[in-house]
């Protein structure tokens, strides 16, 4: 059995994940926790062997506490969760140790696929004879990169589409974006800004508000979801 210490600020939330972990055949919830201190208290008690962690706390960030457990070279394995979709936050999970990278908000069966893809990986390391490259191989491809949340289309580049997503989140508020200034905020071209932002708005990422003129087309324009 897999013992999960579930932290998220939100008692809301921590219960809700908390439930979807209990659906999750193999795993236990070993404890809540609310703030960083007790999550630390809880680990360094013993008995927890994964940590859903949520990346916004009182006090102390989530990667912060992952970065704290990394240096006291706890027996733990964190999965982040968290609405942050920024590469920068990606890659500074990876540094902390972090196994996981789930994006808010989640499914059971999102949370459902991190946790089986981690209960491969243990049945691997915890067999008591040596690896062959073969189980090596099996095990780190368990352990799949953090994930962004992204589920690009063929042809579609990750670092586009958050560049697109993020100048109409910072530029939109309020008002709404056309392709053409998304093109120059952006730089690309302007059918490449109307492919990603159709992407997106299908997505939910962003909201499509059609503009009715003389011409019979309507404008399409994107603003923050």
């Amino acid at each position: 059995m897999i013992n999960v210490l579930v932290v998220d600020d939100d008692f809301y939330v921590a219960r809700i994940n908390a439930h979807y972990v209990s659906e999750i055949p193999g795993f236990r919830v070993a404890g809540i926790a609310h703030s960083a201190a007790p999550a630390l208290a809880a680990v360094e008690r013993g008995g927890i062997d994964l940590i859903l962690l949520d990346q916004h706390l009182p006090n102390e960030s989530g990667l912060s506490v992952a970065r704290r457990l990394r240096g006291l070279d706890l027996d733990v394995d964190i999965v982040m969760v968290t609405a942050d979709r920024r590469p920068a936050s990606v890659r500074a999970a990876r540094r902390a140790g972090v196994l996981h990278y789930l994006v808010k908000p989640f499914t059971c069966e999102s949370l459902r696929e991190k946790l089986e893809s981690y209960a491969t990986m243990r049945a691997v390391l915890d067999d008591t004879t040596e690896m062959s490259q073969e189980a090596v191989d099996r095990s780190l491809g368990s352990m799949s990169a953090p994930d962004t949340g992204w589920d690009l289309p063929k042809g579609f580049s990750e670092r586009t589409a958050d560049l697109v997503s993020r100048v109409v989140e910072e530029h939109g508020a309020g008002r709404q974006l056309a392709a053409q200034e998304v093109s120059e905020l952006t730089r690309i071209s302007r059918s490449t800004a109307q492919r990603y932002l159709k992407f997106l708005a299908d997505s939910g990422r962003l909201r499509l508000t059609l503009k009715y003129g003389t011409s019979g087309r309507p404008e399409h324009l994107y603003s923050p979801a």
